[in-house]
């Protein structure tokens, strides 16, 4: 007597993962709408991004209360993503880029969110 093994298909999941940025901080205008939301209303920009990196929503708007010219909520968000991604990088760079190029390491990150994510397609799946 033969014995008939049916197996249902598994959801693939694919990877996306790359030890690099997925774009340059300077390459604000390979999402030009994103660009001009962070031009025109970065407090705004930033704190929606820092939501959807999972941190509380105000938090980019603390930065306006440290006097100093290293920004720390964007230098901990940036190395804070860099290490949930894996992506090399050293915090050397990471200060650099936040104190001299706020709006664009925002808009970076916010580019890395959105190539990033991964969404799960049910195939067959039943409603009730």
């Amino acid at each position: 007597m033969s014995k008939l093994v049916i197996s249902q298909p598994q959801p693939v999941m694919e990877s996306r993962e790359s030890q690099e940025w997925s774009s340059g901080v300077c390459d604000c205008f390979q999402d030009v709408p994103q660009c001009c939301f962070a031009f025109w209303c970065f407090p705004c920009f930033a704190c929606i991004n820092s939501r959807k990196f999972g941190e509380a929503l105000c938090l980019p708007l603390l930065e306006m209360f440290f006097g100093g010219s290293i920004p720390p909520i964007t230098l901990a968000t940036r190395v804070s993503m860099r290490h949930r991604y894996g992506i090399k990088g050293t915090i050397c760079v990471d200060c650099v880029y936040s104190t001299f190029c706020t709006p664009c390491v925002w808009c970076q990150m916010a580019r890395e969110m959105k190539r990033r994510e991964i969404s799960v397609v049910m195939i067959n799946a039943k409603t009730t």
